[in-house]
């Protein structure tokens, strides 16, 4: 057993996957850990959406079949409950290097094969939650480390001093998988001023689309205005 009573973070787990041997397999991993606890397990979309409301878990590991059970939205509901939450995707085959990056736009904070190793969920667990890394398939890490030295290269032209916070707490939602139709709604604005405002943002951090520029946030750990998350109600009880 791990020792880790001096962490001051309780990482708080919701595994989320239609298989119920892998979700009981994968707690007991996780209960040998004193820093991490799993507060809730899940096997649909709509059973995750229950229990963020009620149990406001800090990492959450989901299935992607789960995930594309509800749209594509499942990503931005659970932010809108808990806005700093880390969500790693799982998955039963290998993903490609541009479906790992479609999920961090979406939200994500990684992508994890459910074949690997059991202590490198221990490993990922920390790694996102409290180091604010992101989590990819190994031979997918030298092409991030590439697209992140070409952003850092070309904010020298583009300073990110420049956004104002209009555009800072647009990003805020982008980074939350929310969509520009959300974002106007939520901040009383038409999407076409959402449009601009990202038309703008990208030309002066020197990205080309919402992917690139998640991406920028993240590598230039961007000091963004919170989000402020819609009300949500729930009546939900874990499940075992």
């Amino acid at each position: 057993m791990s020792s880790r009573n001096d962490s001051k973070k309780k990482i708080r787990i919701l595994i989320a996957d239609r298989e119920g041997i892998f979700r009981f397999g994968l707690r007991k991993f996780f209960a040998v850990e004193d820093d991490l606890r799993v507060v809730a397990q899940a096997g649909t979309a709509t059973q995750v959406i229950e229990l963020t409301g009620t149990l406001q878990p800090n990492l959450f590991f989901i299935q992607m079949e789960i995930i594309a059970e509800a749209g594509g939205n499942l990503l931005a509901d659970i932010r809108r409950g808990v806005p700093e939450c880390k969500i790693v995707v799982m998955s039963s085959a290998e993903v490609g290097e541009g479906e790992s990056l479609r999920f961090i736009q979406l939200g994500a904070s990684g992508v994890i094969l459910k074949s690997v190793e059991p202590s490198l969920f221990i490993k990922c667990a920390r790694k996102v939650v409290l180091e604010n890394q992101v989590w990819l398939p190994k031979h997918q890490v030298t092409q991030m480390a590439k697209f992140m030295e070409a952003t850092a290269a070309r904010t020298l032209l583009r300073p990110v001093d420049t956004l104002t916070r209009r555009e800072k707490t647009i990003i805020s939602y982008l980074m939350q998988g929310w969509r520009n139709r959300e974002i106007a709604r939520h901040l009383s604005i038409t999407e076409q001023t959402v449009k601009n405002h990202l038309r703008s943002i990208y030309d002066k951090v020197g990205v080309s689309d919402r992917l690139e520029l998640v991406l920028y946030a993240i590598h230039q750990r961007m000091e963004l205005p919170p989000v402020q998350p819609a009300a949500m109600e729930s009546h939900a009880q874990p499940v075992s």
